[in-house]
């Protein structure tokens, strides 16, 4: 490919064929420029560097969680057709267990777009705006974890467990007024949330 001819989703793109052949870990500034055919320094033109790689391979695989959903339909329906969408996406796209954690989620566009719908959904349904933000992210981390049969990782104690909520709240409060209107109201309760370990 002609330098000329890059573009960003051109190198989103070759990083998902990369990690699609051999994996997440494969998946390097170095390797991407050389399989492109140009020099790495060109890839900076298109994203920052390997994070904002990462996060622009995570928006484009969780894409079509949301752009399937009919707003005339049930709750539980659109609910269902997203997380049967994050499904198919884990199964094509293994890395996606190891990939979502590796990302700053409160940056990636499409994980926040789908995490906000689902939310909207489920205080829809009568959950509380809690009780959706948790059900929401369980939902979507427990299904991509379900398809890679990694069911979880190490526990946090509660000292842990109150910074990453403090951090979580931190990061919600940094979002655009208005973009994601229920992660913004979440954001505002995070201080007083109980500790949700079992």
């Amino acid at each position: 490919m002609a330098p000329e001819k890059l573009t960003r989703q051109a190198v989103v793109d070759r990083a998902m064929k990369i990690a699609d052949t051999d994996g997440l870990q494969a998946v390097t500034i170095r390797r991407l420029a050389a399989e492109l055919g140009v020099a790495p320094t060109a890839l900076y033109w298109h994203v920052k560097n390997k994070d904002e790689l990462l996060s622009a391979l995570a928006d484009h695989l969780l894409a079509p969680l949301v752009a399937d959903v009919d707003p005339d339909r049930p709750w539980h329906e659109r609910l269902r057709v997203m997380i049967t969408a994050l499904v198919e996406q884990a199964r094509a796209h293994p890395y996606l267990s190891a990939l979502l954690p590796a990302i700053d989620r409160s940056t990636a566009a499409e994980y926040l777009r789908a995490t906000d719908t689902a939310i909207g959904l489920l205080t829809e349904a009568g959950f509380t705006l809690q009780q959706a933000d948790q059900v929401a992210t369980y939902l979507i981390m427990g299904a991509v974890a379900m398809v890679s049969c990694q069911p979880g990782g190490v526990g946090t104690d509660e000292e842990e467990a109150a910074e990453l909520r403090r951090q979580q709240r931190l990061d919600l409060e940094r979002l655009p007024l208005g973009r994601h209107p229920h992660l913004a109201a979440f954001a505002a309760t995070l201080s007083t949330l109980p500790d949700p370990r079992p």
